[in-house]
């Protein structure tokens, strides 16, 4: 119980100072929304009246502690550019890059560990084909694989049409479907290293005492592996495997521009050039919160499966 508190705290504190410099970068950099809003209309008047409309006359302490109280309670702000709650902006653009990002998280679940687990039980020769094939993988970008499988699937064997995506209030099932390239190209680097993370780990606790114990009990390899050793061997890839979601998210804004996702990445990108600071501030927050929030997850997750970090 301890440790969870532990890691509580920290969380909190983290989310704190994250949301501090968030807001302060976009309150410092150089720049002024009013210019951006205005256009051909501006003036030093008018200029001067929409900062008190907005709050930006403010000191930078008071639109902080404003800005932070309504983010914790939902409300938060009003986008410069749309005019409209953020709040609802956001909605439909998480549910899209969140989704797809889950969607990619599967595929590193289920090919990481799944191949990983194949490393150890082929013969050699496929274990070198398996892992030159994810030292390649592991290389490549996602917004590189992207491309590839925007031309190869969308041009060449024409299966999807490039730059259409079905919402999910036309069809959800057909919008998913949109997902399923750009979240593999996202996966797959990921996945490849939680196959060489799992194939090292299980290599190296086969070699372990206990191991042989098992053996000296009757017990198979496959019996061994998937009974005592896969346990042991899943400590370093769980953190990696948790901490890949947020990653995903935050770094999707590539692979949502190539597939034309109307997600987080194609909506931070035109908020910080139309100087829209509440909904940029916003995104970078709640990003920056399933990142910390992941790898809190991943170290009580990791607490409860090793009961030697809670003695720790």
């Amino acid at each position: 119980m301890k440790y969870v508190i532990k890691k509580s705290i920290v969380l909190i504190v983290t989310m704190l100072f994250i949301s501090m410099l968030a807001f302060a970068a976009f309150n410092i950099i150089p720049g002024d929304p009013t210019t951006k809003l205005l256009g051909v209309e501006y003036t030093e008047e008018a200029a001067e009246a929409l900062r008190n409309d907005l709050g930006l006359n403010d000191s930078l302490v008071r639109r902080y502690t404003r800005w932070l109280s309504g983010f914790v309670t939902g409300n938060l702000g009003m986008s410069y550019s749309y005019f409209l709650p953020v709040r609802d902006i956001l909605r439909g653009k998480i549910a899209v890059t969140f989704t797809c990002s889950f969607i990619a998280w599967i595929f590193v679940i289920v090919l990481g560990i799944g191949f990983g687990i194949l490393t150890v039980r082929v013969k050699p020769v496929f274990q070198k084909c398996i892992h030159f094939f994810t030292q390649i993988t592991m290389s490549v970008p996602s917004f590189f694989l992207s491309i590839l499988f925007a031309y190869f699937f969308g041009i060449v064997l024409k299966i999807f049409t490039p730059g259409k995506f079905i919402s999910f209030e036309e069809n959800i099932f057909k919008s998913i479907l949109c997902m399923i390239l750009p979240a593999l190209a996202i996966a797959i680097p990921k996945a490849s290293k939680v196959t060489r993370l799992l194939h090292a780990s299980i290599t190296s606790e086969l070699q372990k005492d206990y191991v042989r114990t098992a053996y000296s009990r009757g017990n198979s390899r496959r019996s061994a592996i998937y009974n005592h050793v896969l346990k042991n061997a899943l400590f370093p890839s769980i953190t990696y495997i948790a901490m890949s979601l947020a990653d995903m998210a935050a770094g999707s804004v590539i692979v949502e521009q190539i597939f034309v996702l109307p997600g987080l990445g194609r909506l931070l990108l035109s908020s910080i050039g139309n100087r829209d600071y509440p909904v940029a501030q916003s995104i970078i927050v709640i990003i920056a919160f399933v990142v910390v929030f992941m790898n809190y997850l991943a170290d009580i997750l990791t607490q409860l499966l090793d009961p030697r970090i809670r003695l720790g």
